[in-house]
């Protein structure tokens, strides 16, 4: 009688080579340190969207921008060392989609119009620069839609320290990452 084969099946991530194993999605939990691994990424993005929802109170006519944002907080969740999730991409990214989007509703008036010339000007623009990062079309398009434009410089101002906020979870999301993947790296 033959022992059992203890070597995981060929379609194993653990057969993976390292870089796949992330990408697959099967076995992600065991790679970021299981459960509690889990919940300590989930838990700064989810205290950034809820600050975002308690801002809504003060500025109830800009829910786009908090899309945008709570979409990059996933983005950085779901994986912090992705090139699209680094502070340098992030910033620039929705820095141009805010300058755009004030941009279009100055020039053509805020609506569909200037929505329409923002969304497509920060999405040639972000590729140009090599800069990619989607949520920042949301913020294009939460300022092209700002019927406002004389509090946009508040507004421009709030986009700053939210990037700012992004920055420190997508750092906080990475060393968590690395902590965790050193902890299970350490009992294989």
């Amino acid at each position: 009688m033959s022992e059992p084969e203890t070597t995981p099946p060929p379609h194993d991530p653990r057969n993976a080579p390292q870089g796949q194993q992330r990408r697959s999605g099967a076995g992600l939990s065991d790679r970021r340190g299981g459960l509690l691994g889990e919940l300590a990424l989930a838990l700064p993005p989810t205290l950034v969207v809820l600050a975002s929802v308690f801002l809504l109170e003060s500025f109830r006519h800009q829910r786009l921008l908090f899309a945008s944002l709570a979409s990059s907080a996933f983005l950085i969740y779901r994986d912090p060392n992705h090139p699209m999730n680094n502070v340098r991409v992030m910033v620039t990214a929705h820095l141009v989609g805010v300058a755009l989007g004030v941009g279009a509703a100055l020039a053509l008036g805020a609506g569909y119009r200037a929505g329409a010339v923002a969304m497509a000007g920060t999405i040639i623009t972000l590729v140009l620069l090599n800069a990619v990062h989607p949520p920042a079309i949301s913020t294009a398009l939460g300022f092209a839609f700002f019927p406002q434009q004389d509090r946009a410089a508040g507004f421009f101002v709030l986009a700053l320290v939210m990037l700012a906020v992004l920055v420190v979870l997508q750092r906080t999301a990475a060393w968590i990452v690395r902590r965790f993947a050193g902890e299970t790296g350490k009992d294989h």
